[in-house]
């Protein structure tokens, strides 16, 4: 069981200037793990996050019978193709914290002969899966309990899998990315129509390693078809830094005036650069990329931003590229002048808390008004929020981005706030206190 414990913080952040390197992405890490486990082969691995959701997929794969490796700085996952699980009558797996992992392990088992009981942490178990079970019953998986659409479940993986045609219209990348792994140990063409544009670290990889995976974008959706039972080889992979992870450090130097931060190799897929987007193109954020390159299929580059005066915002429509930051820039929204309006934000009470209502909690304890409906946020920005006699107090359970979103706030404003549960922070950036030290930053830690 994890050490809990709480952090707290009574000063605002001097300003720095600094060039530091953000956690490896958490996405591409899960991704190549499980990836790597059905292909022949010995796959190497560098750069994999050591968090607590990725050891956990590890640790899920090895209850699997998949030997993995550590030396020399790479993780080595011995592959030997589609349906290699060694698996007993019924296999207990836990996932801990990781929707990820539960949601993309259970299209490799859906194929796969047996009985697995899947379990995770308390935050997890209460995440939907019913986005990922009607899609693999249709394939031919069964599930357990009947009519549970939570964690712990039992499935069944089918002898007969059969392709079908999937409407993906959530704009879930652990969907779509549940069913093409799905899909590759099916006989003949999977296809996906996508209605929400989500994540494609999936078909890049899969293309990387020859799948006989296609891309087409039409005018409204991406048509992915996938022809299955094609042996995939072992593979080399560069996981490059997380652009959700330091995008905290980016909002961190923009609401702190004279401030510079320089990150190198961060993925800049266009799928996950929607953050960044909508602060130097909305916001009047002084943000650059510069360098961009291919690491392992990836766009990666340089993240240079400084200090800013900032402009309120209004931004609708399809929020997948820029999910995972959201809270974040709630907390920007909030420090800055005028009224921000988010609309079609509803997939944020389906994470690890009701992000809505959770970040809502932190702006009214420190007194900015903010109004919210169950898909919507309207929050009335302050640049000069007042901090004398002010605190806060963050009791979220297990949800790291709320978390760290509440430090960032207090760092920007020097607004006193203590944190409960933020061991959670370590499933997805574990050196997050120490490189919020390194820029100046003041934490303490209490043990619970």
């Amino acid at each position: 069981m994890k050490k809990k414990f709480s952090v707290l913080i009574n000063k605002k952040i001097n300003k720095f200037n600094k060039t530091i390197a953000a956690p490896s992405d958490k996405s591409l890490s899960i991704r190549v793990l499980l990836f790597a486990s059905q292909c022949i082969g010995v796959s190497n691995i560098k750069n994999l996050l050591e968090s607590e959701d990725v050891l956990n997929c590890v640790k899920a794969l090895r209850t699997l019978g998949v030997k993995i490796i550590k030396g020399n700085g790479l993780y080595k996952i011995y592959g030997n193709g589609f349906n290699s699980f060694k698996t007993k009558k019924k296999t207990n797996i836990f996932v801990g914290n990781s929707g990820t992992t539960a949601r993309l392990l259970m299209g490799l088992l859906s194929t796969h002969p047996g009985k697995f009981y899947l379990y995770g942490d308390a935050s997890v178990n209460k995440r939907d899966m019913s986005r990922i079970i009607e899609p693999l019953e249709k394939i031919g998986a069964y599930f357990y309990p009947k009519g549970k659409k939570t964690l712990p479940l039992t499935i069944e993986g089918t002898n007969f899998p059969l392709a079908q045609t999937h409407i993906e219209h959530l704009g879930s990348a652990q969907v779509k990315s549940c069913i093409l792994l799905a899909a590759q140990n099916i006989a003949g063409i999977s296809t996906i129509k996508e209605k929400k544009i989500s994540r494609n670290h999936s078909e890049i990889l899969l293309k990387n390693i020859s799948a006989d995976i296609k891309v087409k974008k039409l005018k409204n959706i991406n048509l992915i078809t996938l022809r299955g039972q094609k042996n995939l080889h072992a593979f080399d992979y560069t996981v490059s830094s997380d652009p959700s992870s330091a995008a905290f450090l980016i909002a961190l130097t923009l609401l702190t005036p004279e401030s510079k931060l320089v990150i190198h190799n961060v993925l800049c897929n266009s799928t996950r650069t929607g953050f960044i987007k909508v602060l130097k193109e909305k916001m009047n954020a002084n943000i650059k990329i510069k360098n961009l390159k291919k690491i392992s299929g990836e766009n990666v580059g340089s993240i240079i931003v400084s200090g800013s005066k900032l402009k309120s915002i209004n931004l609708s429509g399809n929020i997948g590229a820029l999910i995972d930051e959201l809270p974040i820039l709630f907390i920007i929204s909030a420090l800055t002048k005028g009224i921000s309006k988010f609309n079609s934000i509803e997939e944020l009470k389906n994470k690890e808390s009701n992000r809505i209502l959770e970040s809502k909690k932190i702006l009214t304890q420190a007194g900015i008004k903010c109004k919210i409906t169950k898909n919507s946020m309207k929050i009335y920005g302050n640049d000069k929020i007042k901090t004398q006699n002010k605190s806060i107090v963050v009791k979220t359970v297990s949800d790291h981005r709320i978390c760290m979103s509440s430090a960032i706030f207090s760092l920007a404003t020097g607004i006193k706030v203590k944190i409960d549960n933020f061991e959670t922070v370590n499933t997805s950036f574990p050196k997050f206190i120490s490189l919020i030290r390194l820029l100046g930053g003041k934490i303490e830690i209490k043990k619970s």
